[in-house]
């Protein structure tokens, strides 16, 4: 389904970003050549599965093309390898670059590299700061968190406690975005906002240990705020194994296949919006042939974010998801 959608979505980008001009008469002879295309796909980490899910993507997309050659690298979290692989990118003659940078906020010399070459660069997931890129395509990420505080807000009807746990650094604009969405829609109620003393890392055992602290720090919680769903995974266990489930319900972000079966089963995990890996990549691939095409893309493309619960979590679960 994801993969459906985020096709019909990339043709309409293209069919938006060309010109609406008659097609000249094709011709073709034994002696045309079609072009050879190396596009590079530069990841900052693949240790997560929000990461390998948007890589394979593209990495999926790329087979229909018999003239396109895909170069797939991973710096393992490391900075100084990204603009190593950018710079060995750039000596092997690639056309253009798709990069996921998550979580980092800026690459000058990665970016300084690019620019330099004259290589077009479509960033997904992440938008860099401080550097000239050609396209960016991400999610919503300040209009997922209004949408969660808002189903919180109304749940709870304007009264109770509710936990904020935060990704981290203090820095990091996506998180940041997403918790001052979320207060935005909480702050004009009753409800009394606890934000976790510590960064949760992203992660599900980051989660776990946060929520661990906080159970222990207070007797009563009526909801739980993650800034992603990975977090909140590991929050949802630590509450399960402190038995105090039905106590408090909770709300993510992404759409992780995990969070949509949990939230498919009337659990205590209540909703969750979209951030689809899947539909990044494979639109971010495709945005990136189109500029080499010739099109004019947009300079950045905010996906439609749509809140999931019980009610439509069906719509956006595909269970062969990597993510």
């Amino acid at each position: 389904m994801k993969r459906i959608v985020a096709l019909c979505i990339c043709l309409a980008v293209l069919l938006g970003t060309v010109s609406c001009k008659p097609a000249p008469e094709a011709v073709t002879t034994e002696q045309e050549e079609v072009k050879q295309l190396k596009i590079g796909v530069v990841n900052f980490k693949m240790n997560a599965p929000y990461f390998v899910a948007m890589s394979r993507a593209i990495e999926d997309e790329a087979p229909y093309y018999e003239n396109l050659e895909l170069i797939v690298t991973d710096a393992m979290a490391d900075m100084a390898k990204v603009t190593s692989d950018v710079e060995d990118l750039v000596a092997q003659g690639v056309d253009g670059i798709v990069m996921n940078a998550g979580p980092i906020e800026s690459l000058p010399a990665a970016m300084d590299a690019l620019n330099e070459a004259g290589i077009p660069v479509v960033l997904v997931n992440r938008k860099l700061v401080g550097s000239e890129y050609t396209s960016w395509i991400g999610c919503a990420n300040s209009q997922i968190g209004q949408q969660d505080g808002q189903y919180i807000a109304d749940r709870l009807g304007g009264e109770g406690v509710l936990l904020h746990i935060k990704g981290g650094p203090a820095d990091n604009t996506t998180g940041n975005a997403r918790g001052d969405g979320m207060l935005s829609s909480v702050e004009p109620t009753n409800i009394e906002v606890i934000t976790a003393p510590e960064f949760g890392g992203w992660n599900s055992d980051g989660g776990f240990k946060i929520m661990e602290d906080m159970l222990a720090s207070y007797d009563h919680i009526d909801a739980v705020f993650c800034e992603n769903d990975s977090m909140c995974l590991g929050a949802m266990n630590a509450i399960a194994d402190a038995g105090r489930s039905d106590e408090m319900f909770l709300c993510g972000v992404d759409g992780e296949k995990e969070a949509l079966e949990l939230i498919m089963e009337g659990s205590n995990y209540a909703c969750t919006g979209l951030n689809d890996a899947d539909q990044i990549g494979r639109m971010g691939f495709h945005r990136l042939l189109a500029i080499l095409a010739g099109a004019v893309p947009e300079k950045d493309t905010e996906l439609p974010s749509p809140l999931i619960t019980v009610d439509n979590a069906c719509q956006h679960y595909d269970p062969d998801s990597t993510f």
